[in-house]
């Protein structure tokens, strides 16, 4: 079984910077990617940032997130700056891993509240 744990979410004012920290445990193989997506209450879930052969970024995210991560503790993070009401959100970590050479699935955390507000 595997469990993405995030953390680092809350209330940040316009302007301000978050980190946010998903960590994978359980029956991994291998991870042939990690990312964050966010949603907004009646809206569909939105890619943010997505780390595997390439990196790619939301257009509304390029030149303030970061997205990092660390292979040996299967964590990836979010590197959120200059954070705009827009922002808000509930973000999920996202992975597409491997649990045997023949198992790939996605798996996702249970979300953290982003809030940008002053």
């Amino acid at each position: 079984q595997v469990r993405l744990v995030e953390s680092g979410g809350g209330l940040v004012q316009p302007g301000g910077s978050l980190r946010l920290s998903c960590a994978a445990s359980g029956s991994i193989f291998s991870i042939n990617a990690m990312g964050w997506y966010r949603q907004v209450p009646g809206q569909q879930r939105e890619l943010v940032a997505v780390s595997g052969g390439s990196t790619n970024y939301a257009d509304s995210v390029k030149g303030r997130f970061t997205i990092s991560r660390d292979g040996a503790k299967n964590t990836v993070y979010l590197h959120m700056n200059r954070l705009k009401p827009e922002d808000t959100a509930v973000y999920y970590c996202y992975a597409d891993l491997r649990t045997s050479w023949s198992r790939r699935d996605d798996y996702w955390g249970q979300g953290t509240q982003v809030t940008v507000s002053s």
